[in-house]
């Protein structure tokens, strides 16, 4: 999922895997905290988890008349339940909310919600103040909700830094009349693609009873989408309506779901945790994929990947088994080897940005030249299909350097703190990079942009 991140004044995490590359970041969040106070909320990058969320949202978004495209969905590191809209089409998710959804209908019910606050345009006067706050690394800027500070991590993950200042709750509630009118469009959503509005009615009758809570006790989607019951039993009325009432769940996005949660458990609880909630006595897939996740966490790193193993001789078309055996050969210093696992992760799900940056990066870890070669072509291929990736232009730089091309290590450096919001940085590189180029060469002449650049949304 990745490797553990070390940022400034931070204590070591351990990134979730495959693709779980956490970007941990420095936050004054009223959202969440009661009164306003500095706390570290991470982002987390997973590909089977955001494959998961993409494909049981792309119907949504169509039958929305939105390009999926263009609707982003960043997964925050977070026990409890959350999901909300910030300016545009940035719909941010805590893991809890996937962690506690007992079927995908749960979960698709609430990205429906969130749609309908999108297509009601309930951000858009708040557009200004949003694009006014400090810019995160991922989004470019997290549109208002925070104010990030960060540096860069000691394996190299590249982490925001930005000014501070303090999103108010305000930001993220909205009205009541905007949360009738999300409902609604909602359930439009759910009916035009013959789904079951059961899921987001369940769901939010589980948080409801939260609003006789203190503040400090309820979880931040019930602040900032009050719930009471007439609203539910409204939703509840409709949903009884529909032909589609009793839809279930295709039964793949079941076994989508209950993997992605026995992920998100085993690399965020203690492994203690993970072993009473998946015991040995449970050998189903999903609980012993937590289980080889818990004991690399240990670390154990030869029973995880016994473990592991195990589960890709059952389950030999499943990339993101072989990815996480990937991430645990490589953070035990065995490169070549956990080349070969990313080198079938990524034939299993070509093209997949972030199983290729996994790829890259053990590839150059083994400092064979001809490796390193290869690792430089994937991480440019994957560069290409997603720029606003800063790990994977650090590793590109990496490679780069270590063929001796110092420009288009520096170009690949600009690029790098570009995606993550640090533009004097990026200009510096970035000149650095045009002094060794060809000039007006297509990589010169992306280096005379970035050199240029004086909005952060290029």
């Amino acid at each position: 999922m990745s490797t553990a991140t070390r940022s400034q004044n931070l204590t070591p995490k351990r990134a979730l895997t495959g693709k779980l590359f956490l970007q941990s970041i420095c936050v004054m969040l009223a959202l969440v905290l009661p009164t306003q106070q500095a706390f570290a909320i991470s982002l987390i990058r997973d590909a089977e988890t955001e494959r998961f969320i993409r494909v049981i949202s792309e119907p949504i978004f169509i039958s929305a008349g939105l390009n999926p495209r263009a609707v982003n969905t960043y997964l925050i590191n977070a026990s409890s339940i959350n999901a909300f809209v910030t300016g545009g089409q940035n719909v941010f998710m805590h893991t809890g909310t996937l962690q506690q959804a007992e079927t995908p209908n749960e979960v698709l019910g609430v990205m429906a919600h969130e749609t309908g606050h999108i297509t009601g345009g309930h951000l858009s006067g708040r557009r200004e103040a949003f694009e006014n706050a400090a810019a995160p690394a991922i989004v470019g800027y997290l549109l208002g909700i925070g104010a990030i500070v960060a540096g860069a991590g000691d394996v190299g993950l590249a982490l925001i830094t930005g000014g501070q200042t303090v999103a108010q709750r305000g930001f993220l509630a909205y009205t009541r009349t905007q949360e009738a009118s999300a409902d609604q469009a909602a359930l439009d959503f759910l009916e035009r693609t013959g789904q079951s509005g059961e899921g987001l009615v369940s769901f939010f009758d589980k948080l409801a009873d939260q609003e006789a809570l203190s503040e400090r006790s309820q979880d931040p989607y019930v602040r900032t989408h009050p719930l009471s019951r007439e609203r539910i039993a409204a939703l509840q009325n409709r949903v009884d309506k529909s032909p589609f009432r009793d839809v279930k769940d295709p039964e793949e996005w079941q076994r989508m779901l209950d993997m992605v949660k026995a992920k998100l458990h085993g690399f965020i609880d203690r492994p203690q945790v993970t072993f009473r909630r998946y015991p040995e006595s449970d050998q189903s897939a999903p609980a012993r994929y937590a289980r080889a996740i818990a004991h690399y966490k240990i670390p154990n790193t030869d029973r995880a990947i016994a473990e592991i193993d195990a589960l890709i001789a059952d389950y030999p078309d499943n990339a993101y088994f072989q990815e996480f055996k990937g991430q645990a050969l490589f953070e035990s210093g065995r490169s070549a080897e956990a080349a070969e696992a990313y080198a079938a992760a990524d034939r299993l799900l070509p093209n997949q940005p972030l199983l290729m940056v996994g790829l890259g990066q053990a590839l150059v870890g083994t400092g064979d030249k001809a490796n390193v070669t290869k690792a430089r072509e994937i991480l440019e291929r994957a560069t290409q299909i997603e720029r606003d990736y800063p790990t994977a232009f650090r590793i590109l730089a990496q490679a780069y350097a270590d063929e001796g091309n110092q420009p288009m290590a520096a170009l690949a450096t600009a690029e790098q703190n570009v995606a993550s919001g640090r533009l004097p940085d990026a200009k510096q590189w970035a000149s650095r990079a045009k002094r060794g180029l060809p000039v007006g060469s297509p990589a010169w002449q992306r280096a005379d942009d970035i050199s240029r650049i004086e909005n952060p949304d290029i």
